[in-house]
């Protein structure tokens, strides 16, 4: 029979002494995020791009625990590569990368431009890859066989179901995204580091305000659990999948939408 090692309850959610990175971590889902891992007990690294931004949620989120922000676009590889630089700079172990800046666009076919292909794939496709390129050396010193390192990518149910919205490139984005997912999982599984995506629903979000405002009450009315997602929700998914609760989950996309995507009869 296989050792058995049972882990306190208390301790499988316990995210004391984790460093982590959550990019697009100033507001709406990433500010979630972030707020859950700190009050877990990381220390965490939140980035955007405006200094204003980055001023403000450090100012707000300082009280759930140590945190720290950086201005980055991380549009493009070079700022990537700077981001990763700064955290590498303060500890060449980083137990947590969360992949959440992001970008929409929503245009009718007939006028869907180049530049929306090409600004929301360099954020929501290229950036993750970057970044996980840049943060490997950190990742691995980081991770060990019991309590791997943690690669969390924020997918998007648009990405399972087809939403109504002329959403091309972003639903496209989220698609590959997670694929992505898959493929770095398989290949980082062996160097003690799991790669998972959470794809989530409608959250309240300055990406989703338009939406909300306009359709919110009939999209939480057809949710099997009758709402829309809440900021304990994502943080809820995120220590999950940060902690050694799920230490033997890897290549795993989660929607967190209320049942939306899964449950969805057509488009």
């Amino acid at each position: 029979m296989a050792d058995t090692h049972f882990t306190t309850h208390s301790d499988l959610f316990d995210l004391s002494g984790k460093y982590a990175l959550v990019t697009g971590g100033t507001k709406g889902i990433g500010m979630m995020i972030a707020r859950g891992l700190l009050q877990a007990g990381a220390r965490v690294i939140i980035s955007s791009r405006t200094e204003d931004a980055c001023t403000n949620a450090q100012k707000l989120l300082s009280e759930f625990g140590d945190v720290q922000a950086i201005p980055a676009d991380l549009s493009t590889r070079d700022e990537c590569q700077r981001l990763a630089d700064l955290v590498q700079a303060d500890s060449d172990r980083l137990d947590i990368l969360v992949n959440n800046a992001g970008a929409m666009w929503r245009e009718p076919l007939e006028t869907f431009p180049d530049e929306a292909w090409d600004s929301v794939l360099d954020l929501n496709l290229k950036s993750p890859f970057w970044l996980v390129q840049a943060l490997l050396p950190a990742l691995r010193k980081a991770g060990a066989a019991d309590d791997p390192a943690r690669v969390i990518n924020i997918g998007s149910i648009a990405a399972i179901h087809v939403a109504e919205s002329p959403n091309y490139s972003y639903a496209s984005s989220k698609a590959g995204l997670h694929q992505l997912t898959r493929v770095l999982a398989r290949e980082l599984g062996p160097q003690h580091i799991t790669v998972n995506a959470v794809a989530p629903g409608p959250f309240p979000s300055q990406m989703m305000a338009v939406t909300l405002e306009a359709v919110g009450e009939q999209i939480a009315a057809k949710a099997p659990l009758r709402r829309l997602g809440r900021d304990d929700d994502m943080a809820g998914i995120a220590v999950f999948l940060a902690s050694r609760a799920s230490a033997y989950l890897t290549g795993t996309i989660i929607p967190v939408d209320g049942g939306i995507a899964s449950t969805a009869s057509g488009t």
